[in-house]
């Protein structure tokens, strides 16, 4: 990183573990950076200047209010008619399908830093202020992100906050890169605790069609393989099969977890049950895969299926953690 992104950057490390972290807060709260003895776990792409100029995604953006993709360029939810303007700054468009993309956050300057130590960080945006947002959500909420090191995990804790008097949509998620250094991604040990793929169409959304999976049928080496698969339901550690429902959590308290691993080291990604969906991202020939939590289904406003919503006066938290640990 330049000078100038090193005096934005906050970096939080774990008293137990060499492990540290560093986001850029004025840089949409991006978790620029995951150490692991000095050595780097997330992908840096096309870095902090491709993020900045771009909206380019690297190592640990968060994608809100929407994860992946929408079916059209507008959308009527819980009473209101939104059509997302194609020329603003703040909506991706997807250049493979011509969809939008990702949510409306990414490098948002709007993040305040409201609790910061040794070991975690907290900032928090109100999206209700920012009039481009509202044109594209129009759902006045208070985002809060939380990030913890503690015991060779990180910790992150997206919470919204609803301001006014409808219920907000919630259909957030993260697309952390992941990646261990020194190792060919060929031999790389993959887990993938997915109990159904969600069929895409050729615009890569849900066709409402899906192909279940035995648990451990994904698992195995990396190999030569390539995803940009959707899976609506998630094997968790208490055996259960759960896609969750409106509202509802992924299983029964288990956790559904994501792992790579090499000789040298293991890192899981461990969605808590507010995150009942994941897409994995890794292209061909990439040093990276990413295992992203998400909130809900693909194309979630459309279709509409198992969306939940934060009702006013209540607060929507979901959770997960990034867990290493040496072989």
């Amino acid at each position: 990183m330049s000078c100038e992104e090193v005096a934005r950057a906050v970096t939080i490390k774990d008293a137990s573990a060499p492990l540290e972290a560093t986001f850029i807060p004025e840089l949409g709260m991006i978790g620029s950076s995951l150490r692991h003895e000095g050595e780097e776990l997330f992908g840096q792409l096309g870095g902090v200047a491709g993020y900045e100029q771009r909206g380019a995604t690297f190592a640990l953006p968060l994608l809100h209010p929407w994860a992946n993709r929408l079916r059209e360029w507008g959308y009527s939810l819980a009473g209101q008619s939104v059509t997302l303007d194609r020329t603003s700054p703040v909506v991706k468009g997807d250049p493979p399908t011509g969809r939008p993309i990702h949510g409306l956050l990414a490098a948002s300057p709007h993040w305040q830093v409201v609790d910061s130590a040794g070991d975690h960080l907290t900032a928090e945006l109100d999206f209700g202020a920012v009039p481009e947002y509202m044109a594209a959500f129009p759902f006045a909420h208070r985002v809060r992100y939380s990030a913890a090191l503690a015991n060779s995990a990180l910790t992150i804790a997206l919470t919204v906050i609803p301001l006014g008097d409808t219920a907000v949509p919630i259909a957030f998620g993260f697309h952390p890169y992941l990646t261990l250094p020194g190792s060919d991604r060929r031999g790389w040990q993959l887990e993938l605790p997915v109990a159904r793929q969600a069929l895409l169409d050729e615009q890569l959304l849900p066709t409402g069609e899906g192909v279940e999976i035995a648990p451990g049928e994904l698992d195995g080496p990396f190999g030569d393989r390539t995803f940009d698969t959707s899976f609506d339901r998630l094997y968790t550690t208490d055996g259960e099969a759960a896609g969750g429902s409106a509202g509802q959590a992924t299983g029964g308290g288990g956790e559904a977890v994501f792992a790579l691993a090499d000789e040298r080291r293991r890192v899981e990604v461990a969605f808590g049950d507010a995150y009942p969906v994941s897409q994995v991202y890794a292209a061909k020939a990439s040093d990276f895969i990413c295992y992203e939590p998400m909130t809900a289904p693909v194309d979630p406003f459309v279709a509409g299926e198992r969306l939940p919503f934060a009702a006013p006066g209540t607060e929507f938290t979901a959770e997960f953690q990034i867990r290493v640990s040496k072989q």
